[in-house]
């Protein structure tokens, strides 16, 4: 079995149980360096292969996946986050199915997730969005013309934006066409990192904020009434009947 495996944000210490028994377990782990804390591959044991895959193109990467298989070795396909966010695992696992090679996926916690930590907050809020868009704006990967950040901001809901954040100006004009010019706004670097950076203020600063920063890559764009407004939930109201809590 070839397992892919959601590395988590950063923190090695959110990457889930499952995850860290089949690193212990692999003899070959092939991780995205330039993503993957490399504090994760102590969790490897001793003698394993641990293969940089930043250095390797798709068909070389799933080459070595399947050598080693074949050889009877378990292999680890380390992703950062959860695999199924901008993880591009779709084509390796379609070549993997075209070699009748088995495999797996071992959910993991998205930076997303790991932002919201950070900044204490809760991306849907009682009496208010119930909403969360995870995105990306058009860079050299094409958005589909109907998911252009300029028309989802017309929902005015939550937003986490991926890979975005060095097209900060283009962000800003998108997002600027909807959002009023002080909705909150937060940029999270390298979310649960030691060297985690956080810069927060209205959507009139962020392209400032962000270029003032040199914030360049490896960061979260978080954006939304959440960011500063709290309700409160029926869930635990004492007046209000429900069958379980």
């Amino acid at each position: 079995m070839i397992w892919f495996v959601g590395a988590g944000p950063g923190d090695p210490e959110l990457l889930t149980i499952k995850g860290y028994k089949l690193l212990k377990q692999a003899d070959v782990v092939v991780y995205a360096g330039s993503l993957v804390n490399e504090a994760l591959l102590q969790n490897a044991r001793p003698g394993a292969r641990l293969i940089n895959s930043a250095f390797l193109n798709l068909e070389e990467i799933v080459a070595v996946m399947i050598e080693a298989y074949r050889q009877g070795e378990q292999v680890v396909r380390l992703h950062t986050g959860d695999p199924s966010l901008y993880g591009a695992i779709g084509e390796q696992m379609q070549l993997l199915d075209e070699a009748g090679i088995p495999y797996a996926i071992v959910p993991g916690v998205s930076s997303f997730l790991a932002a919201a930590a950070s900044l204490k907050r809760e991306y849907t809020i009682p009496d208010g969005t119930q909403t969360v868009i995870i995105t990306r704006v058009e860079g050299r990967t094409p958005v589909p013309e109907q998911e252009q950040l300029r028309l989802l901001a017309q929902h005015r809901s939550s937003l986490a934006i991926f890979l975005s954040v060095g097209l900060i100006h283009k962000v800003a004009e998108e997002l600027s066409q909807h959002y009023p010019p002080d909705t909150p706004v937060a940029v999270v670097e390298k979310a649960s990192w030691p060297e985690e950076r956080v810069v927060k203020g209205r959507l009139q600063e962020l392209a400032d904020m962000v270029t003032e920063a040199g914030i360049k890559k490896t960061a979260l764009i978080l954006v939304g009434e959440f960011l500063s407004k709290s309700g409160k939930s029926k869930l635990y109201d004492k007046d209000f009947s429900h069958e379980y809590r």
